[in-house]
């Protein structure tokens, strides 16, 4: 059974316990729902919201996500990086990404606010113009990664190597540089 389903709002719903329908999901908010460890995969959601949902762990295999806002979300260890690329466009507010990947995801001009990215794998995306405002980059993984443009200039405890990705007129704080010097070990005082 399948679902197309648009203009719809969804309150305090547990769809850990409540099954969600797969389908097709326009102009929809989600607001305070559970989908910890559900399975997306295969649905379509465009222009949709999601404010203070727990997706922790969700699947979202060959997910259709267009134009999705995620806004003060747990989203612990989900694997954007099996969505359907086709269109894949979202942006986060004030979320919990710890965990998640986005493994050769073309990203241009994504937008992360105030968001906790630890341990997330940015390998081979493109970023290009991306924002990290107010980020939280412990342990993020920036490997062969495209970051022209990017804006970390209000982002924290990242650690890239400008060897190994694409910085060109990516911004910067001067106390955040160091992030770009880990590898070589050295201290600066």
């Amino acid at each position: 059974m399948s679902a197309d389903v648009e203009n719809k709002t969804f309150n305090t719903v547990d769809f850990t316990k409540e099954s969600f329908l797969k389908g097709n999901y326009e102009n929809c908010s989600f607001n305070s729902c559970l989908f910890s460890e559900c399975d997306l995969s295969g649905t379509t959601l465009a222009d949709c919201k999601f404010e203070s949902c727990d997706l922790t762990m969700t699947k979202v295999k060959k997910a259709s996500l267009k134009g999705v806002e995620f806004t003060n979300c747990k989203m612990l260890g989900m694997r954007f990086d099996e969505c359907n690329p086709f269109l894949l466009s979202f942006e986060f507010t004030k979320c919990i990404l710890n965990l998640s990947s986005f493994y050769g995801l073309k990203l241009k001009n994504i937008r992360f606010d105030e968001c906790k990215l630890q341990d997330v794998d940015f390998t081979e995306s493109d970023l290009t113009n991306a924002a990290f405002k107010a980020c939280d980059l412990t342990r993020a993984i920036f490997n062969n990664t495209v970051l022209d443009g990017a804006d970390f200039r209000t982002a924290e405890n990242y650690s890239l190597d400008p060897e190994n990705n694409r910085i060109n007129k990516a911004r910067f704080k001067i106390d955040g540089v160091i992030g770009l010097l880990d590898k070589y070990n050295i201290r600066i005082e």
